[in-house]
């Protein structure tokens, strides 16, 4: 007997893969085998079984070695369990539960030699069926065929089959066969739109059979609304908002519309009633710059109504089938505050044309999407004056007449309320308290006239840029920080009343 003859080792790989055997192979490489690969139970086996694997070789080899190895990601490798005889190899594997896999055997003829694949088999695991559960049937009004339809349960991991069995008056009237699909089609016009049958679904596959409960099936009782059409969507003005436009070939008078919507984002639909109008559906709540899916159906108001009246009630009210998708994407939005503004008033020229700095804050970014194109300020009756997106003042000439002026901030998606500013004033004086780092200014409530707000502004000396901030009409004070001194600042406080007098105070 020859060394190699004397001595061989064997290892058993099993691949959790959907690929079949060979794996190893896909290279176009040509694979001789040295032997076979059996499996019990079988190769087709239940789900979580325990599977006995030999793996036999062609020739008689005596001699076994154990060779040990680590579990990779997708292979697990098995070292030999028990040496059967010279020419088989015993493999146990617990619990298999992974439904399609492949084992592969490997020898090797002594220490020094590379391993040899022997062969390999493909593993298939499965499951009972299921008891067909929440049998449903349903047909529209003009529909010439009944829609049947059930829930199959658990994956099986192997090809199902159904037997639907209908009945009526004690006599079979339908048997039919499918596989791998759980809807049936049945001709409307074999069926009494009176009568009760009943409907029974069985299910099987390799490993056995399950049976549905009876489903009383009567045409009058699973009569539903027409499918609505989705015709028109628009976002009109406020993006938040969707207005949907439908149609049906029935009359809209005993229907209510229901709405569903999902984003790319998310897979799960969000079901709403909506605001009703005629022909249209509102949907709110909705988020710009997102693209939207919108479904819809119509139930049958009466149904409703009478299914919300008696809650234990198992009957569901009448809804028709969910519309095909219409995919929309919700436009930006624009600010929808005013902003905070305010104007410094300058002298007038020859022409009576007064010099006005209007200042505003910027908005709130999450109030609008994408950036400020322009700010906008309008003279009544007059003309407007478009203000660089980076600034936040801007001087205008205003004729005598204009008493008032308004201001807005221009975005892709609209522009922002306009926030007005009076022109006319009139001051007097207020004593301020300070000390080495702030300035607290106080001043006394107006007895005269509807106050509106404060607005206070502040430079340091000499010039510096002006800071300003507007102040509720309950308050009749304000810290003013940053390190200044009230020596060397320039303080003015306004007081806007209805009657558009202005209080004026200022500190050096």
């Amino acid at each position: 007997m020859t060394r190699l003859a004397a001595f061989w080792g064997c290892i058993l790989l099993l691949t959790f893969s959907s690929k079949h055997f060979p794996l190893l192979f896909a290279d176009g490489v040509n694979f001789i085998a040295h032997g076979y690969l059996t499996v019990e139970p079988a190769p087709l086996f239940l789900l979580g079984s325990n599977l006995t694997i030999y793996c036999h070789i062609h020739e008689c080899k005596f001699g076994f070695k154990s060779f040990t190895n680590v579990i990779k990601d997708t292979v697990t490798l098995y070292n030999l369990s028990q040496r059967i005889n010279c020419t088989t190899a015993l493999f146990s594997v617990p619990s298999v539960l992974i439904p399609q896999s492949s084992a592969v055997c490997k020898m090797k003829t002594d220490q020094k030699s590379n391993w040899i694949v022997v062969n390999g088999l493909d593993l298939h695991a499965g499951l009972p069926p299921d008891k067909p559960a929440n049998i449903t049937c349903e047909a529209t009004r003009s529909s010439s065929n009944i829609r049947c339809s059930w829930q199959r349960g658990r994956e099986t991991h192997l090809p199902k089959s159904y037997n639907i069995s209908l009945r009526g008056n004690g006599t079979q009237i339908r048997v039919e066969h499918i596989q791998d699909a759980e809807t049936i089609q049945i001709q409307r016009t074999m069926l009494e739109e009176n009568t009760k049958y009943q409907l029974s679904v069985e299910a099987y596959n390799h490993f056995g059979a399950s049976h549905s409960d009876p489903f009383i099936l009567c045409v009058r009782d699973i009569v539903i609304p027409e499918t609505p059409d989705i015709v028109a969507i628009e976002f009109r003005n406020i993006s938040i908002k969707a207005v949907l436009r439908w149609k049906t070939p029935e009359s809209e008078a005993h229907l209510r519309p229901h709405v569903r919507f999902c984003t790319n984002l998310k897979d799960t639909w969000v079901e709403t009633k909506g605001e009703l109008k005629e022909s249209l559906v509102i949907v709110d709540h909705l988020k710009p710059l997102t693209e939207y899916e919108f479904q819809m159906r119509v139930c049958d108001s009466a149904s409703e109504h009478k299914n919300a009246s008696t809650p234990s009630s198992n009957m569901k009210p009448r809804c028709s089938r969910w519309s095909f998708s219409v995919k929309r994407t919700s436009p930006g939005k624009g600010p929808s505050q005013q902003l905070q503004v305010w104007r410094i008033l300058g002298d007038r020229d020859k022409n009576s044309l007064r010099n006005v700095t209007v200042l505003w804050k910027p908005p709130n970014p999450e109030d609008y999407n994408r950036e400020i194109l322009h700010y906008k300020v309008l003279m009544k009756n007059f003309h407007e004056k478009i203000c660089t997106a980076a600034s936040n003042l801007c001087s205008v000439l205003v004729p005598e007449e204009v008493q008032v002026l308004s201001i807005s901030a221009v975005t892709p998606y609209g522009t922002s309320p306009p926030a007005e500013v009076e022109i006319r004033q009139s001051g007097s004086h207020l004593t301020p308290t300070a000390d080495d780092r702030s300035v607290l200014v106080s001043w006394s409530s107006p007895t005269d006239g509807q106050l509106l707000y404060y607005m206070i502004e502040w430079a340091s000396l000499p010039a510096a840029e002006l800071q300003w901030k507007k102040l509720d009409r309950n308050r009749t004070n304000t810290l003013i920080t940053g390190g200044l001194s009230f020596r060397q600042i320039s303080i003015y406080l306004r007081q806007v009343v209805s009657r558009i007098e202005l209080y004026q105070y200022k500190i050096i």
